[in-house]
């Protein structure tokens, strides 16, 4: 668990740079929060606080902090891949803290998803994926010849899955031409190396991840499931859901079991361990580092779901629900297996 929360070790932040092509950045100790920027400090049991402008960074041993500007910071994303063309110009910011409660959304992605440099630019790709993910499901509509009712409901999908997902709010988003900033031979040229890799490595499969790879791979997703499993778990719980039993009764089960699954994560064994003082093979090691992985990216899906689910729940969003929680189960039944049990 030590490596999981290792001190950086980076320069202190210089936060001029903050604000513009940069978001957030590490913070060493004796560091000072710069104007109009907040800090963020995170130790091994998983407790973030903040730390206000102009104020010194003093980390304890295993403690580490970042640096972030709230912005605004405007970005255009693609939300179609296959209409480069079409673009949303959005005005993103970072609320202020929520005296309501303990832990910020944007605080948590900062320390689990990042852990180091946010660049305006990663942002802007996150916020593309998560936003394609939802469209390309259904669970976002964007059509052609967009109606006010259908542009209202797309926005306030859009802005809660957001707040939800990374801790931002939408301050603003139009709709651009992004025709003359597109390459179009660029597009078509990567199309083409992505289906040359890709029937490559139909013929010839990529070997294994190596030992090495295999542990920062499962350290990263492992650290993510123990931090953001209880914020989950409190969202769903502050979730409203309609009178009745039946709903009432999914909420309760499913709380239940994203209780056991982060149980689980905290008593996850060793990566390298089958059995005291019995090493686990190499290629074994690789799979349970995948399960890992397949685990962590259920919380992308379980954060957009209960964004759909605070905006009105209804059996569909529970099902839903239901659905990542099961995958979530399963990759974390992998994670714990050994060589003959997973077989």
């Amino acid at each position: 668990m030590l490596e999981m929360f290792r001190r950086s070790r980076a320069a202190p932040a210089d936060t001029v740079a903050l604000g513009a092509a940069c978001v957030a950045m590490p913070a060493a100790h004796g560091a000072q929060v710069g104007v109009g920027c907040v800090g963020v400090g995170y130790d091994q049991a998983g407790r973030i606080w903040r730390l206000a402008e102009g104020a010194r960074v003093a980390l304890a041993d295993g403690e580490a902090a970042l640096c972030f500007h709230p912005g605004p910071y405007q970005v255009d994303i693609t939300p179609f891949a296959a209409a480069p063309e079409v673009g949303l110009r959005l005005a993103l910011a970072v609320d202020a803290a929520d005296p309501r409660v303990a832990q910020q959304r944007f605080d948590l992605y900062l320390v689990a998803e990042v852990a180091g440099e946010l660049t305006l630019a990663s942002l802007r790709a996150a916020v593309e994926s998560a936003l394609r993910s939802e469209l390309e499901q259904g669970n976002l509509a964007l059509p052609p010849c967009t109606t006010l009712d259908e542009w209202n409901a797309f926005r306030a999908g859009l802005n809660q899955l957001l707040y939800l997902r990374f801790g931002v709010t939408v301050d603003d988003c139009v709709p651009v031409d992004l025709g003359e900033t597109v390459d179009y031979a660029q597009l078509l040229r990567e199309r083409a190396e992505a289906v040359a890799v890709a029937e490559v490595a139909t013929v010839r499969p990529k070997p294994a991840s190596a030992p090495l790879d295999a542990a920062r791979t499962d350290v990263q997703a492992l650290r993510r499931l123990f931090l953001e499993l209880p914020s989950v778990m409190c969202a769903l719980r502050l979730t409203l859901i309609p009178p009745g039993q039946a709903l009432f009764r999914q909420q309760k089960a499913l709380l239940q079991r994203l209780d056991l699954a982060s149980l689980e994560v905290d008593t996850m064994p060793a990566l390298a361990l089958a059995a005291p003082r019995e090493t686990l093979a190499g290629t074994e090691q690789a799979r349970r580092a995948r399960a890992s992985l397949r685990a962590a990216a259920t919380l992308a899906e379980a954060w957009a779901v209960l964004a759909r689910l605070q905006q009105g729940a209804g059996e569909a969003q529970f099902d839903e629900l239901d659905r990542v929680v099961a995958n979530l189960e399963q990759a974390l039944a992998e994670r714990r297996a050994t060589e003959g049990e997973s077989a």
